[in-house]
């Protein structure tokens, strides 16, 4: 009858009046493997009397067919609150492999796992180590937006004033044209041909369009 959680961190002890089950290590060395890796202990290594509670397994991972509560035969424990020590001995093992790595000769190994590192780090470069970093990175990319868009809008200014300026130009051009103070088709050469033919009235209904468009609203 098991007594007590084998997953780190975790205070359950069996009691009948609770409906908490216990469960064993599968036999099967694969699956085994897998739940000794996802426990996270040191040097662990479980008996035919170790088990976990059912607080660490999904509700999907249970059989609910029969009289008794029993895992299914591909489920693994996925839910685990570790302890505050199991962290900083990772802290720590973190601090001591950057620390091998400063003392290490560089050499074509040292490159290469080096090379590989960075690697990583590029690929998870989304994660961070802690939510301030979080924090300080959504800001700076908050203003890193506001500028683009002060930037965008300035562009969109400097394209309606050169567009006002030209449909300005192409209705004097026109106007030449028509009191014949202007050779005609001198308009075909500074517009495409699509706009070279469209009369006069329409450039000033562009034109009326663009000074609309600049009025403040009251």
């Amino acid at each position: 009858m098991p007594t007590n959680c084998a997953a780190a961190g975790c205070a359950t002890t069996y009691n009948k009046h609770i409906n908490i089950s216990f469960h064993r290590f599968p036999l099967d060395p694969k699956r085994r493997k897998e739940w000794v890796r996802l426990v996270r202990r040191k040097d662990f290594v479980p008996g035919k009397h170790t088990f976990l509670c059912s607080k660490h397994f999904e509700a999907s991972c249970f059989d609910l067919t029969g009289q008794t509560r029993r895992l299914k035969m591909d489920a693994v424990p996925t839910i685990f609150d570790f302890c505050t020590h199991i962290k900083s001995m990772k802290l720590k093992s973190r601090n001591l492999l950057k620390k091998n790595n400063s003392c290490t000769p560089a050499g074509p190994s040292n490159f290469k796992s080096n090379s590989s590192s960075q690697q990583v780090l590029l690929e998870h470069s989304y994660a961070f180590r802690n939510p301030m970093e979080a924090k300080k990175r959504i800001i700076k990319l908050e203003k890193e937006i506001a500028s683009l868009r002060r930037k965008m809008k300035t562009c969109l200014q400097k394209e309606r004033r050169a567009t006002r300026r030209w449909i300005k130009a192409t209705c004097l051009v026109k106007n030449l044209e028509a009191n014949n103070t202007s050779p005609k088709g001198k308009s075909e050469h500074i517009l495409p041909p699509a706009l070279s033919n469209l009369p006069l009235e329409d450039f000033k209904i562009l034109e009326q369009d663009e000074q609309d468009k600049t009025l403040p609203i009251i």
